[in-house]
């Protein structure tokens, strides 16, 4: 198989996806985010930011903002968010990026212009058309975008008319992600989020008009009231806006952990096998509409930048997903964002109060973190190859370690044999495949490299795969 070429997914039998559904992370980073320390503080922080333009001189920048407000709340949602509707709340905290920016500015060495931006949330477009234009400045003045930046953000419709799109796209917004969950009003209304059709496509119908670049809608199966007719019909009226990219989530239902999922009742939750069987469905369905697989609940029409990115081997992943942007550096401002600099990740504060105490007393908000040793940089690399490109080639990791690849992971090589036997991988010479029938199953597949499962048994805090 060559490193370009391109792999269907393919869907394994009921009783194989059991055997390897298991709690497993996501790996939008490595070491995962629950095995950062506050050995990493602000100062550390500080002083690898301070360091980046001699060690990493060609690093490009990514910037994250973490707008955490919604008007309204979501009981599905696991994101740290803050739910109000007094803008003074927001006024506030544009203030306070506003002084993060000029502590990470006053620090930050290296490529200062930005190649991609993302705002996430909570909510984004809570803010008000003036807020946004303010936001955008505040950032910019700081760190100019480049001419041919990725600049999106996370769009909630019922907040986001026809005219507020017109803003995002005056301020340099060319991409946006749209929350959907479903069309289904029975199930709206169980999550409380009622959201017309007419309301959704009204925004991707201004975001075309205005020029918007790729537009990502965000589907979640295994909510409430939920079935594979049901979801069949979502899918006629998402097929029917046809958006670039789509992320189809699995709703990992956790009370103990999410204060809101409480309100929704467990006995109205989809069986598991209604739930793979809505999954299957849509797989189906959006492989024959023309949209790839990209991996990790991600699709991606044939002529998008993310499948152009996975077939030339540059597809990378972060905390905001898959990204087509290799070797950035990722700024993130705001509460409980996460930066990773060189070999760094740093976390600020969780909580609104916290975080303004940092950036008020003048110092970076970072309050725990990670850096990472040689070992780590290793593993990252082959579970982001497994992860982003279904591929392992061992001679480009030998080559950028210094390690013989079958001497170094015996035994994960032998623990993949129990994949192999269920054609879910392939063991070769000079390289791993994950097959088409593995993919759905990445996660499992890349667990394997990662040695901190092995260290404990905190397996059991992560959503299962499917």
């Amino acid at each position: 198989m060559s490193k370009n070429s391109k792999l269907s997914v393919e869907i394994p039998d009921l009783e194989l996806l059991q055997k390897f559904d298991v709690p497993g992370p996501r790996y939008t980073s490595y070491p995962t985010a629950d095995r950062f320390n506050k050995e990493v503080q602000a100062a550390e922080f500080g002083k690898v930011l301070s360091s980046r333009g001699e060690k990493t001189p060609d690093a490009k920048l990514s910037l994250y903002v973490h707008i955490p407000f919604c008007s309204n709340i979501c009981y599905f949602c696991g994101c740290n968010k803050e739910v109000t509707k007094d803008h003074s709340r927001s006024k506030e905290y544009i203030e306070m990026l506003g002084k993060e920016c000029d502590i990470v500015a006053s620090k930050l060495t290296g490529i200062r212009t930005v190649e991609q931006l993302h705002f996430g949330g909570g909510s984004p477009t809570f803010l008000d058309n003036e807020e946004i234009e303010l936001v955008m400045k505040t950032l910019t003045d700081r760190f100019p975008l480049e001419p041919d930046a990725e600049v999106s953000i996370e769009v909630d419709p019922r907040t986001c008319s026809p005219d507020k799109v017109a803003c995002l796209a005056k301020v340099g917004f060319n991409r946006m992600s749209i929350g959907v969950q479903d069309f289904d009003n029975r199930v709206q209304v169980a999550v409380n989020r009622v959201q017309p059709f007419e309301q959704t496509k009204a925004t991707i119908d201004a975001a075309r008009a205005h020029g918007f670049k790729s537009i990502n809608m965000d589907l979640i199966y295994g909510l409430p009231f939920q079935s594979r007719e049901t979801f069949s019909k979502t899918l006629d009226k998402v097929i029917e806006l046809s958006p670039d990219r789509i992320a189809l989530y699995h709703y990992a239902h956790l009370p103990e952990h999410f204060k809101a999922q409480r309100r929704i009742n467990a006995d109205d939750l989809p069986s598991s096998e209604e739930k793979v069987g809505i999954m299957m469905d849509a797989i189906r369905r959006l492989s024959a509409s023309g949209y790839h697989y990209i991996g990790m609940d991600h699709f991606a029409k044939e002529t998008d930048e993310l499948c152009k990115a996975q077939e030339e081997g540059t597809l990378q992943r972060n905390f905001q997903g898959y990204s087509t942007k290799p070797e950035c550096d990722m700024v993130a401002l705001g509460v409980s964002s996460i930066s990773k600099v060189t070999n760094c990740y740093a976390a600020n504060p969780r909580d609104i109060p916290s975080y303004y105490d940092k950036i008020k007393s003048g110092q970076l908000a970072t309050v725990r973190g990670y850096l990472l040793d040689e070992d780590d940089r290793l593993r990252y690399q082959v579970i982001m190859s497994i992860m982003c490109q279904f591929v392992v080639y061992k001679a480009d990791i030998e080559k950028k370690f210094g390690i013989k690849f079958d001497d170094y992971f015996a035994y994960e090589l032998n623990a993949l044999k129990t994949f192999e036997k269920e054609g879910l991988v392939e063991l070769h010479e000079d390289r791993i495949d994950v097959l088409p029938k593995g993919k759905l199953l990445v996660r499992a597949v890349a667990m394997n490299f990662d040695k901190y499962l092995r260290e404990d048994d905190r397996v059991h805090r992560y959503s299962r795969i499917v």
